[in-house]
């Protein structure tokens, strides 16, 4: 059982979010482990070493303790997308950020980037969790839109950029759950845990989904 601080009231935006994530932590192990409907709110405050209470003052429910962990990719990808620079190329930038994240220190959390997975796969059988994760991927799309809408120098509320924008979140969206449930299955996944293959890979698949208008250098 992890200890963290007590209580809740008076934190710092900064303490809260970590304090979050190791509910969040111990949570989704628990929900992975013995099942959503096994687990209750006073275990999840016993692992993580808290009282019930506070868990009930960061959370609405105890499924909701699962979407710090579920969020953790898409923030990381979308600060990868975020600094696209205009004259480079989408598979070119993506090779180098994700080679550039995987030797960061501290390195980009694998254990937490596993357990978000498992609680995408669990999302299939979970409605609660599903709707975190559907979520977490209306938060890609809106992100989208001010991304794409910069780089084509069009509004964000412009018809052809919101479509683009769906279109590249839906493409995150299916590969996320692609790659979680070969991961947990444990299928071949040398193309997704290749940088530069998985970089090819999606960058393709962005291409394709919006029809060329993402992917090239902007001069």
């Amino acid at each position: 059982m992890k200890t963290v601080p007590d209580g809740g009231r008076g934190l710092s935006a900064q303490r809260r979010a970590r304090l979050r994530l190791e509910i969040s932590r111990e949570a989704a192990r628990l929900f992975w482990e013995q099942g959503v409907a096994a687990t209750s709110g006073d275990q999840i405050a016993e692992a993580v070493g808290l009282s019930t209470r506070t868990i009930w003052r960061h959370f609405r429910s105890k499924e909701s303790c699962a979407e710090p962990i579920i969020v953790q990719g898409v923030v990381t990808m979308m600060s990868v997308l975020r600094s696209w620079p205009r004259e480079s190329s989408l598979e070119d930038h993506l090779t180098r950020e994700l080679a550039r994240l995987g030797h960061e220190r501290p390195p980009v959390d694998i254990a937490d980037e596993m357990l978000a997975m498992k609680m995408i796969k669990l999302a299939d059988t979970e409605p609660p969790l599903r709707t975190a994760w559907l979520m977490a991927c209306d938060q890609v799309e809106r992100e989208m839109c001010v991304i794409i809408g910069d780089r084509l120098q069009r509004s964000a509320d412009d018809l052809a950029v919101r479509m683009h924008a769906a279109a590249t979140a839906a493409v995150l969206r299916v590969l996320d759950e692609h790659i979680g449930a070969a991961l947990l299955d444990d299928a071949d996944t040398t193309e997704f845990t290749n940088v530069t293959a998985l970089s090819q890979h999606l960058s393709h698949a962005i291409r394709t989904a919006t029809s060329g208008a993402l992917g090239d250098p902007v001069t």
